[in-house]
């Protein structure tokens, strides 16, 4: 039970901290990725042990913090969006194609870039 409440402490902590102002988002995000593998390694070690209750909740705070430890892609900044959809305009400028290619030019385009990408 103390795993579990500490836990929640831990938790409610972080989101409080991911609230404030962003200047310490490299270590904040660092910490959450260090505390997660923290709280799935108890996980593990609860689980062993036959504290399965609290093996749930820890593996639930690491699920958390490992996906909140990720930085939230900026559309536009390096080329990566954060929807991870890509424009009509930058797909046809990748595969060479231009605005009035068909259906075959498209699909002969993607085959060369991925022989090229993958040969065997």
């Amino acid at each position: 039970m103390i795993y579990l409440a500490l836990g929640a402490a831990i938790l409610a902590l972080l989101v409080w901290s991911g609230r404030r102002s962003r200047r310490f988002g490299q270590e904040l995000r660092i910490a959450k990725a260090l505390l997660a593998a923290l709280a799935a390694a108890a996980a593990v070690a609860l689980g062993l042990r036959g504290g399965w209750m609290a093996s749930i909740g820890l593996v639930a705070l690491s699920a958390y913090l490992a996906r909140s430890a990720v930085p939230r892609g900026d559309p536009g900044a390096s080329g990566n969006l954060s929807d991870g959809s890509t424009s009509l305009d930058e797909a046809r400028s990748i595969l060479g194609v231009g605005l009035d290619a068909s259906r075959a030019d498209i699909d002969a385009a993607y085959r060369r870039l991925m022989v090229r990408a993958h040969p065997d």
